[in-house]
């Protein structure tokens, strides 16, 4: 069992793609493990307000028919936040899709979640690392089964959850402790979810384009025009709070 000094939220989600900028949720749920091993189940359908692509359909089984009269996000944003209020998160391959997508579903109605300072356990960066597999096949190969109804959001959840408590089970240098999985399975430090700023040394860096592996403060000193050019590009909203936040600190003007 996972030794829970806090409460956390396994979540997967469905969406009309993995756009993290641009594409919405289609289905989200949500499992939250408290200390003392009880479970809550947070399970619902969105209406995205964008199309879903039939490539995204044929994945996860759902159509614009069926969420037609489902509620948006924003309807339920102050609900999926108080959920997941004082929760760490975990999820498989959580960090690089899931938080990201919900981080910047939660910016785009205006409602303030702070992810950045919680630990995060992606279930799918150990499974990497102990066996090079899909979240089907780590289902298979530590659970012994199938998964009923797989690319359903709360199949996926629980299926994670499972595959969760047989690593742990399973590997000996795997700590059924929080901190530890946080740790074990986040890979390299970046300061937005997107991964468009990586942490090195310490220092924020730039993890693409002309300014690859580049200080962002020593190129917006430079280059401050470069800070306007992405703010008015397709970054995600949470990148583009990262570097409003250094970019300010640094007290320049766009010229």
């Amino acid at each position: 069992m996972l030794q829970l000094n806090t409460p956390i939220a396994f979540i997967d989600l469905e969406t009309t793609g993995i756009n993290i900028n641009t594409d919405r949720i289609v289905e989200i749920a949500i499992v939250k493990i408290k200390p003392d091993g009880t479970r809550e189940t947070l399970d619902m359908r969105l209406n995205p307000g964008i199309p879903i692509p039939p490539i995204s359909t044929s994945v996860h089984g759902i159509t614009n028919e069926d969420v037609a009269d489902a509620p948006s996000f924003k309807d339920v944003a102050n609900k999926i936040k108080q959920f997941i209020d004082n929760c760490d998160l975990a999820g498989f391959n959580s960090n690089r899709f899931d938080i990201p997508l919900l981080t910047e579903e939660f910016m785009r109605v205006g409602i303030k979640v702070n992810m950045h300072e919680r630990k995060m356990v992606d279930v799918a960066q150990i499974f990497m690392k102990m066996e090079k597999r899909t979240l089907e096949a780590a289902y298979q190969f530590y659970c012994g089964k199938k998964i009923e109804n797989a690319h359903s959001a709360i199949a996926d959840v629980n299926a994670t959850i499972d595959v969760l408590m047989a690593q742990v089970d399973r590997y000996d240098e795997l700590k059924p402790d929080v901190n530890f999985l946080h740790d074990f399975s986040k890979g390299e430090d970046f300061a937005d979810f997107s991964r468009r700023i990586k942490i090195t040394n310490g220092e924020p860096v730039f993890n693409f384009g002309k300014y690859k592996d580049q200080s962002v403060k020593v190129v917006f000193a430079k280059e401050p025009q470069y800070y306007d050019w992405m703010m008015r590009g397709e970054f995600a909203q949470d990148t583009k709070a990262v570097i409003s936040e250094i970019f300010n600190k640094l007290n320049l003007r766009i010229k």
